[in-house]
């Protein structure tokens, strides 16, 4: 590879112009191409980003530009085609979640890059959020002691009324699966990232707005190694103090033997030791731009960084397989009324 990553992007939509404002700001980072069905949705982001190149078809985007990279920034019934495509000219590739329509395609998805020798990475931006990256180190110097119980409240707040999701994702009404696949995934993964493996999961689902035709509101019970147990309390009606309600999407506490850490909704974080009365702000640095703490931009420069310096990727395909199943297993949870026990093996084998 060259001394300049050039990178690729295939979609347009509402969340895009945080991957395209990333890619943008970044040194040694070229954008050479856009695409986009809509060809004049793609020309309007060549001319707003300053690419040279668009198109409205990915492999002759991909033939004529040879990028090192491709951002897919597309709904995932488009991925299949995507990592096919970027896999057969030896293209690595960043999905956007979520990743593929189900987990055999997911699958099927790794299985392909694994074949072609490329990178499959997973745009999970909720763990590249500042206060999780700052709450993770928290968690790991230990003061909290043996950390019992952990619970996030999902409370953004803008799913109420016919027009709910219209002015941004209009697709997130006609989601026969929502709260969980399009929104939970995220805890879903942010819990990995701090704890591991779930050894079990239950889970009780609903409605909220009849408007939608997935659930929008539902409270998920993880267990853990160390007797740590875990809730994720969501409902996209309710909201929760906070200036910006999408920026930390809710809020979250951490119970431990020697304390307490709450994120607000501020991405302020706050340490209450225990048997003490007041609770002391963690001071850290962060950018209160774009969108969750500009934990888009971070993600990118987080891949970057693992070209330039060969820093370690975190959320390959292979490992985000572990979220679906997690996932999926939520579903299950639901529909059977019971706690599901958790054996987070794939069938396959690939190598990082």
């Amino acid at each position: 590879m060259n001394n300049v990553l050039r990178v690729a992007c295939s979609g347009t939509g509402y969340f895009s112009q945080f991957h395209y404002e990333a890619w943008d700001r970044l040194d040694k980072v070229e954008l050479v191409g856009v695409c986009n069905r809509d060809i004049e949705n793609a020309k309007l982001f060549a001319q707003t980003y300053n690419i040279e190149h668009y198109y409205q078809n990915l492999e002759t985007m991909l033939l004529e530009l040879k990028p090192d990279f491709l951002d897919v920034i597309t709904p995932p019934v488009t991925h299949l085609n995507a990592v096919t495509t970027a896999a057969k000219l030896g293209i690595d590739v960043c999905c956007q979640k979520p990743f593929g329509e189900n987990f055999a395609q997911a699958q099927q998805m790794v299985e392909i890059a694994e074949k072609a020798g490329i990178k499959l990475v997973i745009h999970e931006n909720f763990r590249f959020m500042p206060w999780i990256r700052q709450a993770k180190e928290v968690l790991d110097s230990g003061i909290l002691g043996e950390v019992l119980n952990v619970q996030f409240n999902l409370r953004p707040g803008d799913g109420q009324g016919n027009d709910a999701y219209l002015a941004r994702q209009a697709y997130f009404q006609d989601m026969p699966k929502f709260l969980i696949h399009e929104t939970g995934i995220h805890i879903v993964d942010v819990f990995r990232y701090f704890f591991g493996e779930p050894y079990s999961v239950y889970a009780q689902l609903r409605r909220c707005n009849p408007v939608i035709k997935g659930e929008d509101a539902g409270t998920v019970i993880f267990q853990f190694a160390h007797n740590l147990q875990a809730i994720l309390d969501g409902n996209r009606l309710l909201d929760h103090s906070s200036t910006n309600t999408r920026r930390t999407m809710g809020e979250c506490q951490f119970s431990g033997t020697q304390g307490t850490l709450t994120i607000d909704g501020e991405g302020q974080i706050w340490l209450r030791k225990i048997g003490e009365q007041i609770s002391n702000e963690i001071d850290y640095e962060w950018q209160d731009e774009n969108f969750g703490g500009d934990c888009v931009y971070q993600t990118i420069k987080h891949i970057v960084q693992h070209y330039r310096q060969g820093t370690p990727l975190e959320n390959q395909g292979f490992e985000y397989l572990h979220n679906i199943l997690v996932e999926q297993a939520i579903y299950r949870s639901n529909e059977q009324r019971m706690c599901i026990d958790l054996d987070l093996r794939p069938n396959i084998e690939v190598t990082p």
